[in-house]
């Protein structure tokens, strides 16, 4: 990792800042830990694009070079891109060559596309939601090509007020962002 903290002893620190004390430290804190130390990370992480959004919306970096980036600036060995910075690309079989080809060149794996911008899967209607599922189709075949795992797509989420504090009038239109609700029978 940039600036003296490797990944390694940021881990370290993490896991000796946690109160444990005698028989509390469980086997699986004692072998990740002796697992870190003998040179395998003591979790997999991968870097979001979004991350250096600023960056990469001001022309400071380019989307080709994320993978490098993350790797020498920041020890990190998986990327997860967002097609924002990528939008017409996601079917340009050269760019995403160039795109594989830099990440493998850094030792850095694809493992996900985060997808905005290409409709509302909950649509209610028909023709809107197919073209939004046809929309992803050309994600779902990059991040194949790049060897990533999945896409990240945007659904609404839906607060029921069915007991509990959603049934708080008061903290349910305090809830952030546009709010479905409907009435509960009990």
């Amino acid at each position: 990792m940039a600036r003296g903290l490797s990944r390694r002893r940021f881990i370290e620190s993490v896991v000796a800042s946690y109160p444990v004390a005698g028989l509390v430290k469980t086997t699986v804190l004692l072998s990740g830990l002796q697992a870190c130390r003998a040179g395998a990370p003591l979790f997999k992480i991968s870097l979001a694009e979004w991350s250096l959004h600023r960056t990469l919306f001001a022309g400071e970096l380019d989307n080709l070079d994320f993978p490098r980036t993350a790797r020498e600036d920041f020890g990190i060995d998986a990327v997860e891109y967002v097609n924002q910075f990528f939008k017409d690309k996601a079917s340009d079989m050269a760019y995403l060559t160039e795109l594989k080809s830099r990440a493998d060149d850094n030792g850095v794996r694809s493992v996900l596309i985060m997808c905005d911008g290409e409709g509302a899967l909950g649509d209610p209607d028909d023709a809107a939601r197919t073209t939004t599922v046809e929309n992803h189709y050309r994600w779902v075949e990059a991040a194949k090509f790049l060897g990533c795992h999945s896409i990240r797509v945007n659904i609404n989420v839906v607060v029921e007020n069915h007991g509990g504090i959603s049934s708080n009038g008061s903290w349910l239109s305090g809830v952030s962002g546009t709010t479905s609700t409907r009435a509960c029978r009990n």
